[in-house]
């Protein structure tokens, strides 16, 4: 388990973000060297985790919960064939592209240890809900549905402890909740299946704060 590479991305100007000034920082790339990942602060007022990385519409990306986004190379791969293009590393906006991880059955609260030494710890938080711009980006007609239908959501994570990423580096699962809450039942549960919300509770704190909200309004609803 490993990261293939370490991706930030510049201000991109386009006509298909909300973003009050029309920019986005979803066109990330391969960078050489180390690249300090730290937390960002909350949403709305922190941005990317890592140092160099534009996050420009704050308002529904970055922040501690969504410090760092990974995304599998094997869910990359997939894509490719299903798409019928090549996929670089860093396509989907990913922050890290990586190797030998199953993303998709990860689960909230899982913590990983990046570079060994030296290299931060990771906490999974959710799966990533795709947005127009993303659908824009990639230039997919009908991207949103065909990307959430599967549920390869890649995996945002906080930053547990600061430290330094670089392409290569080993990915060590250093703890696994055991819950069984992973990223796609997440993602699922916060979109297409909303029956699915009472059984995220089981992930507790680790939960995004958003959904840790909305599961609170649900109980408390239920006891109105």
């Amino acid at each position: 388990m490993k990261v293939l590479s370490v991706n930030v991305g510049r201000p991109l100007a386009v006509p298909y973000t909300s973003q009050p000034e029309g920019l986005t920082g979803i066109d990330k790339r391969p960078v050489e060297g180390p690249v300090r990942v730290t937390a960002p602060g909350p949403k709305g007022v922190g941005g990317s985790g890592l140092a160099g990385d534009a996050v420009c519409d704050r308002r529904h990306h970055g922040g501690n919960d969504q410090a760092v986004y990974a995304y599998a190379r094997e869910d990359l791969d997939e894509w490719e064939r299903e798409l019928g293009r090549r996929l670089r590393n860093g396509e989907f906006g990913e922050n890290l592209t990586t190797q030998g991880l199953d993303l998709s059955h990860a689960e909230i609260g899982e913590r990983w240890r990046v570079g060994g030494e030296g290299g931060p710890l990771l906490e999974v938080s959710s799966g990533r809900i795709p947005c127009r711009t993303f659908q824009g980006y990639l230039g997919e007609r009908g991207w949103v549905k065909r990307f959430s239908r599967t549920g390869l959501t890649g995996a945002y994570l906080r930053v547990v402890e600061e430290g330094t990423v670089r392409a290569g580096d080993a990915v060590e699962i250093v703890r696994r909740p055991g819950h069984g809450v992973t990223t796609t039942m997440e993602f699922r549960a916060t979109t297409t299946e909303r029956e699915l919300l009472p059984r995220l509770a089981a992930a507790g704190e680790a939960l995004h704060t958003e959904v840790r909200e909305e599961l609170e309004r649900l109980r408390g609803a239920a006891s109105a």
